[in-house]
């Protein structure tokens, strides 16, 4: 078996995730590893997954080792935002061309390239990604990687996920796992404290992550490592140095979380700063995890002092939309974090949710759905493009929160829609946040374009306006005779 089936095969069987554990040891093995429907991959491949996972490595080169084709615009794909170097967002290929890979030029085009990058850009690292054509041609990435690093002097790391081996939560394990075997460990700080933290699975999408910082800030709390989100190389090469780790999104980093827990003892749960009340759990779960590692009970005191003083705020600024927004109905085509997180902050400010995603949720993620919404009716697995039109032109929602693929749905319905993906434009984490989430909800329900575009047109409502529109002399001579056939017809009787 080679290297990278062996470890495709390990995360189908991860320990920490709840659906494997309910199952036999023989099932545990291939249950993971059911294949796409047809044309899932337009979703996303496995590469495509590591590079989200990767890419908001700010000071990082990525470099992907294929055709052209393969390496799409880098800038502002998903929205992730940087406060430092804006390397990780140029796109780096090595352009290969038939005539390469006739003549097994790949790689040493492949070294070249990555001389040419430390020469011009200098970058704390680079990541080199592997793809469906160099993977196929059986480029030898890890040892081209191993021998730059030794001639070059900077770490330079393999990234094998070739697109044809899986969806993109495969790519972004795999992400995981070439940190954990080149990155994470390979730094030593000189700076570790007792209230250091790892975040993972947070991308920073809008600069989200800058609404909740400064809130550990202020409990003394240090981020050592966000893990993408804002990343910088030598931050992820010493996150092994935490104390405790905040997991946000579950279905992409699990295998990062668990193994950090089991090589480096750095304990961790899953949480969401989506929300109100589950931005103050995620706080409290942080500092309950830092006592129990030896931190001062104190912090316990102060988070619970700055949780009080900060939904205070946030719930007097709320008040405002509840009588606009209360009982209306949301439906969310989502899922992981968003399909539970989502639904709670949206409850506590009296809306009603007619249907949440579960597609990308884990085990957990609906078990946390089924406590908040008491029903399972209002969970699906998928729904059809016209299942979703039906309920929509239906009004049986009043928007619909989802990525930016259905938004056409909904307003082919007209219905108010609200992007809550990766491309979004506004940060919806933390206190500010939901404020934030609930006024972007309430400028699109009350929108008055809806008033106007669910207005019949004048040709639905009288068949006859056409003939009274004012026409020019000569375009009036031109559809006399059409008109006077269609009288003659009786079409236009009435008229």
């Amino acid at each position: 078996m080679s290297l990278l089936a062996a470890k495709i095969q390990e995360t189908f069987v991860e320990p920490a995730c709840e659906r494997n554990r309910r199952k036999d040891a023989d099932t545990r093995k291939k249950g993971c590893s059911k294949p796409p429907t047809p044309g899932a991959a337009a979703g996303g491949c496995a590469f495509d997954g590591a590079k989200i996972v990767l890419q908001p490595i700010t000071d990082v080169a990525h470099l992907v080792h294929a055709p052209l084709a393969c390496e799409g615009n880098s800038w502002d794909n998903r929205g992730a935002a940087s406060s430092g170097a804006t390397l990780w967002r140029t796109s780096f290929t090595t352009d290969l061309t038939e005539l390469d890979i006739i003549m097994g030029l790949s790689e040493r085009k492949l070294f070249q390239a990555l001389r040419q990058i430390k020469e011009a850009y200098a970058p704390s690292a680079i990541f080199v990604y592997a793809t469906c054509v160099t993977a196929l041609i059986g480029d030898d990435i890890e040892a081209v990687c191993k021998h730059a690093a030794e001639k070059l002097g900077l770490p330079v790391v393999p990234i094998n996920a070739p697109g044809f081996v899986g969806s993109k939560n495969l790519g972004n394990k795999l992400a995981g796992e070439a940190l954990l075997d080149h990155v994470i460990g390979t730094v030593e700080p000189d700076d570790v404290g007792p209230y250091d933290i790892n975040i993972l699975g947070e991308f920073n999408l809008s600069g989200e992550f800058w609404l909740v910082k400064p809130l550990l800030d202020r409990l003394g709390i240090r981020v050592r490592a966000c893990i993408p989100g804002d990343a910088r190389y030598r931050d992820v090469a010493s996150a092994h140095r935490a104390q405790a780790a905040m997991l946000v999104c579950s279905t992409a980093l699990i295998n990062l979380a668990r193994k950090m827990e089991e090589r480096w003892q750095i304990p961790f749960f899953e949480g969401s700063f989506y929300g109100i009340t589950a931005t103050s759990e995620a706080l409290r779960g942080i500092a309950e995890l830092l006592v129990k590692k030896g931190a001062d009970e104190e912090i316990l005191k102060r988070t619970e002092t700055l949780i009080a003083k900060e939904e205070a705020i946030a719930w007097k600024r709320l008040e405002t939309y509840r009588p606009r927004l209360e009982g209306k109905r949301v439906l969310i085509n989502s899922g992981g974090v968003k399909s539970w997180s989502l639904v709670h902050a949206l409850m506590e400010i009296g809306m009603e949710i007619v249907g949440t995603s579960v597609k990308k949720s884990t085990v957990e993620d609906k078990e946390r759905i089924k406590q908040v919404l008491k029903d399972e009716q209002h969970m699906f697995e998928s729904m059809a493009p016209r299942e979703l039109y039906a309920m929509l032109s239906e009004h049986k929602a009043d928007i619909m929160l989802s990525g930016g693929r259905t938004q056409f749905i909904a307003l082919k319905a007209k219905t108010p829609w609200l992007d809550i993906n990766q491309e979004r434009h506004h940060p919806y984490a933390g206190y500010d946040g939901m404020v934030e989430l609930v006024h972007q909800i309430d400028l699109a329900i009350h929108n008055p374009v809806w008033s106007e575009v669910r207005e019949p047109a004048p040709w639905e409502d009288d068949p006859c306006v056409g003939e009274r529109l004012p026409r020019t002399h000569n375009e009036t001579a031109q559809v006399a005779p059409l008109n006077a056939l269609w009288h003659d017809a009786g079409d236009f009787a009435e008229c």
